[in-house]
């Protein structure tokens, strides 16, 4: 066989493993092409030849067709027809269609709240809960599992006219039809699945409820007095509550197909979106390299028509390497929690309360009358540590009825709804369950008595049923409580950097695996590693919720309007709406320009004026990128750091990407483009983010980094640099201050940066800091321990939803 067809049934093995489901692909390969047109304007003649051969062949084998923001089709292929297409002039790259997944009232008060905190003299900035100029001329495109158009969410009271420059439409499907668009939600389509004829899929209704949820957060409108059956209750609101809402459903029960979402950024970029938001990507171990990544595709192009691309950084953390979605022309987004707690507690006897957390509505005495007994106690024909973990099986069943079980979770194998449904077999009558990570990220258990708490307080209820042959207990319905602290703290579950794709963006490092195989771009076969941008609340999120959905009911109650979820699924559309606050009050800014005001006025500390946590231990830029956001400055950053396609071009070249085909990737790139001739990752170093990166640093001498900022404040503004660095590590900025005038708005600057000693093969993180005593331009920079290279690097910035 020759090496190439070797390569070839290499990558597809490996992009069969991408799609998560350790299966088979659907046979449907997408056939990336670059822009939509050809560098002088005119329309792509190959695309037009190679997709009209093919419906000539296999037309009803054609699956979708991308023409609107960048070039391409998806379609039935074989191996070998897949083959033949890659090696065509004109094809970027050919892969299998993945099947990725989807990675939710007071979150937006603490975060105001929160950064109102941090204000150093700065002038009244926005307001979420206030109408923004423009921002009813503003339009978020969310690609999900579709809409419940029915929610009060998504009413149009007080809306104007539909912005004459929309130029999308509301795609009638089964459950829904035109008239459940309005001024409000303006735009709806679906996009049939190509591994099934199930007509409940064909259309925008949301079937899962992720989506609505999502969509609400982001811009949903205001409505009073929502709660979770008298849960969170308060105001329920989006970040950007005037902004127009589309819809593009790309989601459906079994995942979303990466062709379906290529053809929503396709139509997305035609009607004329500002934000697109993305809930949804790769699991960590899995994401494919930028050339066979759907969401990597699609935002490149997205960005390059002026539109901001926000997704989420994945749920695989708390592990490190574990971000997805980390192409620098994305808006990253982890997760944390807010200052709210869903307290249910347990009443052990004397009275003794231990907090406990998770959302359940028991109905147990108050009093502590029940028997309690630890799972061990119970064993059955099983190990004792089984017995203790309560895993299905190792339990008696007359040892469990009518107990409480204090059980722990750290064997992994089972999850904590099967350690439920177990104790419920066996007519237990309350479970209390030891996990610290559980306890800080509340789970719903709906109305059978169960809460969770952290190992020093399940140490406590164990030495208390060893102190007494009678062991009683109580578990307590849960309550809200708000003001907790310390807040944000980094969620558990949000994926974590360093990065391990490109050394000199900490948005990416080659791994040592690869081979040219029969790629076009002659790409490093490596996977994407790398840390989120920023922070936002995605920890017990009050959103609106499908009005027929049984699951999340109570026995004998209607299904809720609202419900609480976790997940980064939740932190992305906090930011996508916040990214189209920004642009309503700042409609001529790139989106490079929004990603540099939401990044540089984040912070870094909770409500404690402490350090953000993350358990119990100082958060770092792996886990929350530039800090937790702000709604009150980003609208007025001060300074900003533009980044525009040809950094991102040359970021390619840098990257390992042939001259050839990046000049297809852009019809806006000029003529005599070219990569350096000494193109090599050490040079992403440079690209205009707003962090910084530079590598093999040592004592010998210094490396420089060069950076471009551009005055967005007052005229004549003074800005001096303050620097944040480690211990044993020399930081310099020339020049250290930097004066605007009413005609110079552009300056650079650099930074020189040396080792003074030697390195302990730890990672240390610092920062440089531009102020004018009224506005703070934040940048975060880690260096790399020996242990791991001689870097010094600058931040540069889901299983199903949980």
């Amino acid at each position: 066989m020759k090496r190439q067809s070797i390569c070839f049934l290499v990558l597809t093995f490996l992009a069969e493993l991408e799609t998560g489901q350790g299966q088979s692909t659907n046979g449907v390969y997408i056939v990336y092409m670059g822009a939509s047109a050809a560098a002088n304007g005119n329309s792509r003649d190959d695309h037009a030849q190679l997709l009209g051969s093919l419906l000539r062949r296999k037309g009803d084998d054609v699956v979708q067709s991308y023409k609107h923001g960048f070039s391409g089709f998806a379609a039935r292929l074989s191996e070998k027809e897949a083959q033949t297409i890659a090696e065509k002039p004109g094809v970027v790259s050919v892969f299998p269609d993945p099947l990725l997944q989807l990675h939710t009232t007071r979150s937006w008060d603490f975060l105001k709240y929160q950064t109102d905190l941090e204000i150093l003299n700065v002038s009244s900035g926005s307001d979420s809960s206030s109408k923004s100029p423009g921002s009813e001329t503003t339009i978020i495109g969310i690609l999900d599992t579709g809409i419940w158009p029915e929610s009060e969410s998504f009413n149009d009271k007080n809306f104007g006219p539909i912005p004459s420059r929309w130029k999308g439409t509301c795609m009638a499907g089964r459950s829904f039809n035109s008239t459940n668009c309005n001024r409000k939600l303006i735009g709806a389509r679906w996009y049939e699945d190509p591994d099934n004829d199930i007509s409940d899929f064909n259309t925008a209704r949301d079937l899962v409820g992720h989506g609505t949820h999502v969509a609400a957060t982001a811009a949903g409108s205001l409505v009073p007095d929502a709660s979770y059956y008298g849960l969170a209750s308060g105001t329920a609101k989006g970040g950007s509550p005037e902004s127009r809402i589309a819809v593009y459903r790309v989601c459906t029960p079994i995942g979303c197909r990466g062709s379906a979402i290529l053809a929503a950024f396709d139509n997305a970029i035609a009607d004329g979106v500002d934000v697109l938001s993305l809930s949804l990507g790769a699991a960590a171990e899995y994401e494919p390299k930028f050339s066979s990544d759907p969401i990597s595709i699609g935002a490149f192009h997205a960005v390059e028509k002026g539109i901001t691309v926000v997704c989420s950084a994945g749920n695989g953390g708390p592990g490190p390497q574990t971000v997805v979605n980390a192409a620098p022309w994305i808006l990253t987004v982890a997760a944390t929690t807010i200052d709210r707690d869903f307290q249910s507690d347990v009443v052990l006897g004397g009275n003794k309360a231990i907090k406990g957390g998770g959302i359940n509505f028991a109905n147990l005495q108050s009093s502590p009358v029940y028997p309690l007994i630890y799972g061990s106690s119970a064993v059955e024909k099983a190990s004792e540590k089984e017995a203790r973990n309560c895993d299905p099986g190792s339990l008696d069943g007359a040892k469990v009825k009518g107990k409480i079980l204090l059980c722990e979770n750290k064997d992994g194998e089972y999850s904590y709804k099967e350690k439920l449904e177990e104790v419920v077999r066996l007519g237990g009558i309350g479970l209390i369950l030891i996990d610290d990570d559980f306890r800080a990220v509340a789970s719903n258990y709906r109305s059978f008595p169960m809460t969770a708490v952290t190992s020093k307080d399940g140490a406590e209820i164990l030495s208390y049923i060893k102190s007494t042959r009678n062991a009683v207990a109580t578990i307590l319905p849960t309550v809200s409580v708000a003001n907790y602290k310390p807040a944000p703290s980094v969620a558990y579950f949000s994926s974590r950097g360093p990065s391990l794709k490109t050394k000199n963006l900490l948005k990416a490092k080659p791994l040592s695996f690869s081979c040219d195989c029969f790629n076009p771009l002659n790409l490093h076969c490596d996977r994407n590693f790398s840390q989120p941008d920023v922070a936002a609340p995605g920890v017990g999120i009050l959103a609106s919720w499908p009005g027929n959905d049984l699951s999340v009911a109570l026995p004998n109650k209607d299904p809720p309007a609202f419900n609480i979820l976790s997940g980064t699924s939740m932190a992305c559309p906090h930011v996508s709406g916040l990214a189209a606050l920004v642009k309503s009050q700042n409609p001529t800014w790139s989106p490079s320009a929004i990603r540099s005001a939401i990044m540089t006025t984040a912070t870094q500390t909770n409500n404690l004026k402490s350090q953000i946590t993350s358990a119990e231990s100082i958060a770092t830029p792996y886990d929350y990128g530039a800090g937790e956001v702000s709604i009150t400055q980003s609208s007025r950053p001060g300074l900003v750091y533009e980044t525009d396609t040809i950094d991102y071009l040359q970021f390619l070249c840098n990257y390992g990407y042939s001259v050839s085909k990046i000049k297809l990737l852009s019809s806006t790139i000029p003529d005599g483009f070219t990569c350096p001739e000494n193109a090599s990752s050490d040079l992403i170093t440079n690209m205009n983010y707003p962090s910084m990166s530079i590598s093999e640093l040592s004592s010998k001498e210094s490396k420089k980094v060069s950076r471009t900022v551009t005055n967005v404040g007052e005229d004549e503004e003074l800005y001096t640099a303050v620097v944040n660095a480690p211990k044993g590590l020399e930081v310099k900025v020339i020049p250290d201050k930097l004066q605007f005038t009413k005609n110079l708005k552009k300056l650079s600057y650099e930074v020189f940066f040396k080792l003074s000693t030697s390195s302990n093969g730890e990672d240390v993180f610092g920062s440089i800091m531009w102020t004018n005593g009224k506005y703070r331009v934040h940048s975060p920079f880690v260096c790399l321990g020996v242990a791991l290279a001689s870097t010094c690097a600058v931040l540069v910035v889901d299983p199903y939803y949980s």
